[in-house]
């Protein structure tokens, strides 16, 4: 292929996600590491089908665009003002220390000073697609050190205007002037932007959302991103910010959430497309020409990069040392800015297209291999045995009448209602991260394995009157219940089930059950009755019926738990008394004759189930 159309390209694309990507992600090296190998054989310096990047990377850098907005749509600035800590905190911190390890480095290659600057501050900045994807794939975007890699990266990209600015500034100082005009626009788009959005960007979406057409909406939304990338394209500043900007000033709004359905789909397909456009733009022949100044370079960036970042994640960033590597390894690579970045600065005289070739390089070589780095860093620890962190001394102020052991959602509304009837009660957690998080808003919290004697005996267990299991994991659930049970074989035990056989198991162990969404569920249903027409006195009446003819159910099925034959006989059997006795109801059915009252039958059936009762503990 000579050129690189829109056919050649959308035959690229579709060959990686249908080929490559899924062989990637199937020996488990993630899918940014499929694209870009794709990029890297398809492209001018491998088999040479698109020999023209340009266009590719033209079209890739939108889907950057709107991979920020969808960032910004996360980000209220609310949310913003509680992340300043970690953002200018940690965030600086690792631009300010990388940028001047790195243009130290970058001096002893005869780079003038104010190249070095430039360079060192470029090589700084980490990929915010390839980072966020891979934490999104491994699923660590909301763990302790994927929050403080977004903050890192967000910094970053808030850190790219005065960088931008500050180029022809240094360039001037070699002759090239200073482009005044160029700060001035910069600072008027940003602006323009905030002021504009803030004004419009509700009314207008207002109004696109009553004419009720979704395509009219999508259509809206990709002006908004595009329309602000554009701005600050004009103005000499990156896109993303742009879009960044916009995404923020609607995160409050009742779109976003719309905004973010419509936008993901292209997000995903033009991120791919940007991957293969970097894997397109690593230089193999230059590589070749002199390996080991690129090998030499990669190592060093990665290295560095690596070894601040795992200090920052210790100390300023409160990470474990697990945590940290894992932060260090997945922010180690350059970013998709650096190539903004060389390419301005070669245009300032601040260096040449042989170094700027060079960096290139180094910065795709470091964006293919930290998702092999990340996903075998994050395999290996995951099958070192972790240290066991020493339990909180637990002193409880008051004597407690409740004990909560899990304060994940479930535990934290028991903890609520108790708390509002100034009950005491103490609530011991097994995830460090779950105890600082929750601490952060006055929660009293003890770390600590619930299941371990010594601990139970510290938080005085022996004169609480109600345990509450809300542990999650039906293992670690099962194994407090056990040992509750077996230092206090007489307590009271609340225990939540996942689902009927952890029930079974919790009866077991003499507790009381609470299925998780059961109680929920059933709410939900009598709301659905009632917008369906029915009286709300009749759904009350049918979800009640429903609800103990379950627990019936539940306990039937109790005593042949083990028999799965004999669990799908009662199964059925159950569904059709269910049917004949909302038939009864409506006089319908064989039980049509039977339909009394709903007070009369409750009284019926309360005597009834009793006798059932007294026959299942025959």
């Amino acid at each position: 292929m000579h050129g690189s159309g829109g056919l050649e390209l959308a035959l690229v694309f579709l060959l990686a996600a249908v080929i490559a990507v899924p062989v990637f992600r199937r020996f488990g090296l993630g899918a940014v590491l499929g694209y870009l190998v794709v990029g890297v054989i398809l492209g001018p310096y491998g088999a040479r089908v698109i020999r023209d990047v340009a266009p590719v990377l033209a079209a890739s850098e939108i889907g950057v665009v709107m991979l920020l907005f969808v960032i910004g749509l996360e980000l209220s600035p609310t949310r913003l003002k509680v992340m300043r800590k970690p953002v200018f905190g940690a965030g600086g911190l690792q631009m300010l220390t990388c940028g001047i390890a790195l243009a130290s480095l970058v001096v002893f290659r005869n780079i003038n000073h104010a190249g070095a600057i430039v360079v060192g501050i470029g090589l700084a900045f980490s990929s915010t697609a390839v980072g966020l994807q891979l934490l999104a794939e491994r699923k660590a975007l909301t763990t302790s050190y994927g929050r403080l890699a977004f903050a890192i990266l967000l910094f970053q990209d808030l850190a790219a205007i005065p960088l931008l600015a500050a180029i022809p500034l240094l360039g001037g100082a070699h002759g090239n002037g200073v482009s005044w005009m160029a700060i001035a626009k910069a600072v008027g788009a940003i602006a323009g932007v905030v002021i504009g959005g803030r004004l419009l960007l509700r009314q207008m979406f207002r109004v696109v959302a009553k004419t009720n057409m979704p395509e009219v909406f999508t259509a809206s939304a990709l002006l908004v991103v595009l329309g602000a990338a554009w701005l600050m394209q004009i103005a000499g500043l990156t896109m993303g910010l742009g879009a960044f900007l916009a995404g923020v000033l609607l995160a409050d709004s009742e779109f976003r959430h719309e905004l973010e359905a419509q936008i993901k789909p292209f997000e995903g397909l033009l991120l791919g497309l940007f991957f293969i456009a970097i894997g397109m733009s690593i230089d193999v022949l230059g590589i070749a020409r002199d390996p080991a100044l690129v090998v030499f370079g990669v190592l060093a960036l990665m290295s560095i990069k690596f070894a601040l970042l795992f200090l920052i994640g210790i100390k300023p960033g409160g990470l474990g040392k697990r945590e940290a590597l894992l932060l260090g390894s997945v922010l180690a690579l350059g970013g998709e800015f650096a190539f903004v970045v060389f390419g301005d600065a070669m245009r300032a005289g601040l260096i040449n297209a042989v170094e700027r070739a060079q960096l290139v390089a180094i910065v795709g070589l470091s964006m293919a291999l930290t998702p092999p780095l990340y996903i075998g860093l994050s395999r290996w620890l995951a099958a070192q045995p972790a240290p066991e962190k020493p339990f909180d001394t637990i002193t409880p102020e008051a004597e407690p009448k409740v004990l909560i052991a899990g304060m994940g959602r479930f535990g934290q509304v028991v903890a609520r209602m108790l708390a509002a009837q100034r009950i005491p009660f103490i609530a011991i957690e097994h995830s460090q991260e779950q105890v600082e998080f929750l601490r952060r808003f006055g929660s009293k919290i003890y770390y600590g394995d619930p299941a371990n004697a010594d601990l139970l005996r510290s938080a005085g267990a022996s004169d609480v009157q109600v345990f509450v299991i809300a542990v999650d994991d039906v293992e670690t659930n099962l194994r407090t219940v056990r040992a509750i049970r077996r230092q206090f074989p007489e307590a009271t035990v609340f225990a939540r089930a996942r689902n009927r056989r952890h029930a079974w198991e919790l009866f077991d162990l003499g507790a009381q059950v609470v299925r998780e969404t059961f109680h929920s569920s059933l709410v939900m249903g009598q709301h659905v009755l009632q917008e369906l027409g029915l009286p709300p006195d009749v759904a009350a009446d049918r979800v009640q019926q429903f609800r103990e003819h379950d627990e019936a159910l539940l306990r039937t099925q109790y005593l042949v738990y083990d028999d799965e034959a004999a669990l799908i006989q009662t199964s059925q059997q159950a569904r059709k008394e269910l049917e004949q006795l909302f038939g009864a109801d409506r006089g319908e059915g064989d039980l049509k004759g039977l339909s009394t009252p709903p007070a009369e039958r409750s009284a019926r059936e309360s005597t009834t189930q009793t006798a059932a009762a007294r026959q299942e503990d025959v």
